[in-house]
């Protein structure tokens, strides 16, 4: 038996798509829905999770249940830099940095390629366009690279956000795998987006002349929001261009 909650979210959706409820309207409250629907609180707020698990309905604490609106897109460029794509060229973007010292476990020793314990700066950057997230970067870097000072600040504007992408000298080589995966539950949270949308993650690792990975940056970005460009180069075989 189909339960009430789905034939809820089916008349909200409707009424979402044939534009009866219009992006970025506040829906109304829960009690008074609930009271529409002749359903109790706790059933309406099934319905509404279906919704935002959708991506259709973002609820933001304090204020409400909004329909969503189609967020513009960025656009991250391969080979530049962790935050350069989110400042350049993107003046509305606000880029909030925090910073923590840690010690490098499992999956980051491996990334950055030190042995497990060993100490590590994690810079946690999160651009906004307005209220609405636009991506979100975990940045880690051995302790000994990070200047002093750096670990006391907490950083908002987007001029900070620009001296931090070059926080030590250029990488010799970076290599950015990607992939399109669904969020893990920080990330969804961070990103207000349903823990059904797709992001578009991609894992960047930075080496310097040595071979030493020097920054392994985690990035996530909502699938609707972003586009990636990457450019390549073709490679000359030495042999063939003297032939």
């Amino acid at each position: 038996m189909r339960s009430r909650h789905h034939d809820i979210a089916d008349d909200l959706r409707q009424q979402i798509t044939a534009g009866r409820i219009l992006p970025s309207e506040r829906l109304p409250s829960e009690a008074v829905l609930a009271d529409r629907y002749r359903v109790s609180t706790v059933t309406l707020r099934r319905a509404l999770a279906v919704l935002q698990r959708e991506g259709l309905v973002e609820k933001i604490h304090g204020k409400g249940n909004f329909i969503r609106s189609s967020h513009r897109k960025i656009v991250y460029v391969g080979g530049w830099g962790t935050l350069d794509p989110w400042t350049a060229g993107e003046p509305g973007l606000r880029v909030t940095i925090r910073s923590t010292a840690v010690q490098a476990q499992a999956h980051l020793a491996t990334l950055l390629k030190v042995p497990t314990g060993t100490p590590i700066v994690e810079f946690t950057c999160l651009s906004h366009e307005g209220e609405s997230p636009h991506g979100l970067a975990r940045v880690y870097m051995p302790h000994d690279l990070v200047p002093p000072g750096v670990l006391d600040d907490t950083s908002h504007s987007r001029e900070a956000a620009r001296r931090f992408a070059f926080l030590g000298p250029p990488p010799t080589a970076a290599r950015e795998t990607v992939s399109a995966r669904l969020p893990t539950p920080d990330e969804a949270s961070a990103l207000r987006i349903g823990i059904a949308s797709i992001v578009l993650s991609i894992t960047r690792i930075a080496t310097d002349s040595t071979g030493r990975v020097v920054e392994a940056t985690l990035l996530a970005f909502p699938g609707d929001r972003v586009d990636a460009v990457f450019t390549t180069h073709p490679v000359i075989d030495e042999r063939q261009s003297k032939a």
